[in-house]
């Protein structure tokens, strides 16, 4: 003998009940069947809510029964002839018309206690199970209806009854004894009183119908079929990369099961387990799909983790005091009044000094537990020993379970540490004695974080999602999101990082994408996109909530960079080839570099000097092995080399200057460039990464531009007064050759003083041979004395700009 139960989703509807007449009888053929149903799918709910709206006195609640009526009256004409339907339809109108009295009932006296309560739940299997014994004595006439509660007797503690398992045994053994019938269907979840009362056995109690029933017959096998692919490692709703277990251990699956996996309702393994029975758990939409084996020993892979299950809304309640220290039968007293309230406690951690102890419970339960607790210690608190039972609420429990996680040391430090990079918080810890789980309770807006990290790190070959959110598409952030599209398999395939695009913005509109933007033709995705509003996109960033999550600046805008602060507060690192931020006023720099520390949240801006080369991670590696730098100078404006490269007699200093903008080596406002403040930023954020303390005002900028070439507001402008002044800059040209040397825009800092400003190089210096948008830069420190450290290479352009950002996220990934 096979048990089969079928669920709420597979019974949803006549479509889907046709699938599962099929499974019946291709089952039937081999094996005798005990079929197990639930109600059609949101049945229960709507039960639920008629007998609240009812108890009201709230008239709406013949309109839903009237919508279940029409449920079940149109399920049952698609699946039966009509030639066969009017005594069925009949049938199934008495029933509704009982239900429909039963509420008439708890309209008038304003009132649902848990007896009726049971009673009212109980017509979703009734009709379910009904309709399905019919439809399945069209195929084959072999097949009788029983209705369970004649079965399975429970006491009287409604709403969760305890099954009598003696008598219930006795009952469906002697029944299958007597029936010969090769197919019996039956209604989960109801049961029934040893005085003939209608119970249940608590929501997804159709599974422990089944299993009972499979206990007491001595199945071959327990089928629980559902609408997925077995018990999955996560969540495959939360966690798209979840994959489903072949193979899984009694205890394995109760810990899942106990800790949210709702697959499987927990009490379904006990009666089972006694009698080693086999639970098989298989999709009804996919039957030929493997599906999970629940068995007393499962195959071991050789992880020590087999899956992470959670709880949603739970609180956390803890009662904590000196009077708790060394005082016996505290606990004792704190069970027992949440065991009278019928509180189930899901979670439990205590101190170990005894000054505390804490419990996690369902949010519904949370106001009368705190109320319960106060005053069963109403003299303590008074007397100051304990203090008033304290509810945070909101939470979510998580849990990695696994049969082998005793033999595999260092996984709770693995779980922790990598929940803390990603700032998940934990607020209590708790490891059974089993070793056979490790749980935690966490804020319930980080659960889709914490699952889809642990997931990654436990499961996933240790490939690392990258979630980034970039703002600015210009030049270089075309070329950057084209080398994150040419480069996103070699990076998951080599360096185990899969990046993903989540949102887009330029200045006019923004675009998110949760499941990562489609980088084919991401220009035409992001002109269908909302209006851009920076408020909005970190906003949006923040309700999204993505483990390793990357705003990257893009931009040379001083707003965006205003809002670097609120990125890092949300552990979202920042990515910026933005000088602004970090040439800001030091104390700024210095508070985004310790919000970068505290939420654990990398603050990368190696392009904001030398574009794509490595001056500033050269500069931290300096300070980090103990070097001093001393004095630096640099050429540090790829633009300006390129102009002051091309300037000749040849060629006009204003149409070099408009060909660096059109080469994209100069920014959007090119008197940023000319006027030396760019240079003076990158300057300044050298000197304060060699560990100095500087602000912009205390770099000297001796500006080769005329007064009026500097006043001007608009490119136009700017443009046309290079033309009117060309004279001045011809004759800065014609001195550079008089004295037989080249112009080059230099840095300098030593003896902490700074400047930038245009100088003639003589042929013997360093700098004179850099050619086109080349950038040098010169470290004498410590160890560097007589020969500089030089770095020397492409300092501006898109794509070596682009380089850099990539490398700068990269570097993340690699954390």
């Amino acid at each position: 003998m096979k048990v089969l139960k079928f669920g709420g989703t597979s019974v949803a509807n006549a479509q889907n009940i046709k699938l599962v007449l099929e499974i019946i009888k291709q089952n039937a053929e081999k094996d005798k069947l005990v079929v197990v149903v639930s109600a059609l799918s949101k049945v229960t709910d709507l039960l639920h809510l008629a007998a609240a709206k009812a108890a009201e006195n709230d008239e709406s609640f013949r309109d839903i029964v009237a919508e279940i009526e029409k449920k079940h009256l149109e399920t049952l004409k698609e699946l039966i002839p009509v030639s066969e339907q009017s005594s069925l339809l009949s049938h199934v109108k008495r029933i509704i018309n009982h239900l429909e009295t039963l509420l008439d009932g708890c309209f008038l006296l304003g009132e649902l206690s848990p007896r009726t309560a049971d009673t009212i739940l109980s017509f979703g299997e009734l009709l379910s199970s009904y309709i399905i014994a019919q439809a399945y004595q069209q195929i084959n006439k072999d097949a009788v209806y029983k209705d369970s509660r004649e079965l399975i007797k429970t006491n009287n503690d409604f709403s969760k009854a305890v099954v009598n398992f003696e008598i219930s045994n006795v009952l469906i053994q002697e029944y299958f004894a007597e029936n010969q019938s090769n197919i019996n269907i039956l209604p989960g979840f109801i049961a029934q009183t040893l005085d003939g009362i209608t119970s249940t056995l608590g929501r997804g109690g159709s599974d422990y119908t089944a299993a009972i029933i499979a206990g007491a017959m001595n199945a071959e096998q327990l089928e629980i079929w559902t609408d997925v692919n077995g018990m999955f490692t996560a969540n495959p709703k939360i966690v798209k990369q979840a994959q489903p277990i072949a193979a899984i251990s009694y205890q394995e699956a109760m810990e899942l099961s106990h800790f949210g996996a709702k697959v499987l309702y927990p009490p379904t393994i006990q009666p089972v387990l006694r009698k080693n029975i086999p639970i098989l758990i298989k999709n009804t939409f996919e039957p030929e799909a493997e599906g999970t084996l629940i068995t007393n020993q499962a195959p071991s892979n050789g992880a020590a983790v087999r899956g992470i299950s959670h709880i949603d809304h739970i609180s956390l309640l803890t009662l904590e005091g000196p009077g708790m220290i060394g005082v016996s039968g505290s606990s004792k007293r704190l069970f027992e009044v949440l065991s009278h309230e019928k509180i189930n406690v899901i979670f439990i951690t205590q101190a170990s000094s005894e000054h505390s102890i804490c419990i996690g419970i369902l949010n519904s339960d949370a106001e009368n537990a705190e109320e319960a607790i106060n005053k069963a210690f109403e003299v303590e608190i008074l007397q100051n020993k304990i203090d008033p039972c304290i509810v945070e609420k909101d939470l979510c429990i998580i849990a990695l379970v696994g049969e082998n996680m005793k033999n595999h040391q260092g996984l709770s430090g693995r779980m922790f540490s990598t929940l803390g990079k990603n700032n998940v918080n934990i607020r209590a810890i708790a490891q059974g004695a089993s070793e056979r789980n490790i749980s935690a309770v966490i804020n319930e807006r980080d659960v889709k974080k914490a699952l889809n990290t642990l997931h990654e790190n436990f499961f996933e070959e240790n490939t690392k999602q990258l979630n980034l959110f970039v703002m600015g598409v210009g030049n270089v952030g075309e070329k950057f999101i084209e080398q994150i599209h040419s480069q996103k398999k070699f990076l998951k395939d080599v360096l185990k990082i899969n990046v993903r695009v989540i949102a887009l913005s330029n200045s006019r509109k923004m675009f998110f994408d949760e499941d990562g933007i489609s980088l084919k033709d991401w220009q035409s995705t992001l002109d269908k996109g909302e209006t851009a509003i920076p408020t909005e996109f970190i906003a949006r960033a923040k309700e999204l909530n993505l483990r390793n999550s990357i705003f990257v600046d893009i931009t040379a805008n001083a707003s965006v960079s205003e809002m670097y602060e609120k990125f890092l507060k949300e552990s979202i690192a920042v990515v910026t080839c933005n000088k602004i931020a970090c040439s800001s006023a030091y104390d700024n720099y210095k508070k985004l570099k310790s919000l970068s520390r505290q939420y654990n949240a990398p603050f990368l801006f190696e392009t904001n000097v030398g574009a794509g080369l490595p001056i500033i991670d050269t500069v931290k590696n300096l300070i980090a092995s103990g070097d001093k730098v001393h004095k630096i100078q640099a050429v540090l404006s790829g633009s300006l080399n390129f102009i002051f490269n091309n300037f000749d007699e040849n060629n006009s200093f204003h149409d070099v200057v408009k060909e660096a903008g059109v080469q994209g080596f100069t920014e959007p406002d090119p008197k940023i460039d000319l006027s030396g403040i760019d240079v003076a930023r990158k300057i300044l954020i050298l000197i304060r990464e060699s560990g100095y303390e500087m602000d912009i005002d205390a770099i000297a900028n001796e500006s080769f531009l005329p007064a009026e070439c500097l006043a001007t507001t608009n490119n136009e402008d700017f443009f046309a007064s290079l033309i009117k002044h060309s004279q001045h800059f011809e004759n800065i040209y014609k001195e550079a050759l008089a004295k037989d040397s080249r112009l080059k825009y230099v840095a300098q800092f030593e003896n902490g003083k700074a400047s930038v400003g245009l100088l003639f190089i003589p042929k013997d210096h360093p700098f004179y041979n850099l050619e086109g948008k080349d950038n040098i830069v010169l470290f004498y420190t410590d160890r560097y004395v007589d020969q500089p450290l030089l770095i020397k290479g492409a300092g501006a352009g898109a794509a070596v700009t682009a380089s850099g950002i990539f490398a700068d996220v990269i570097r993340i990934g690699n954390i």
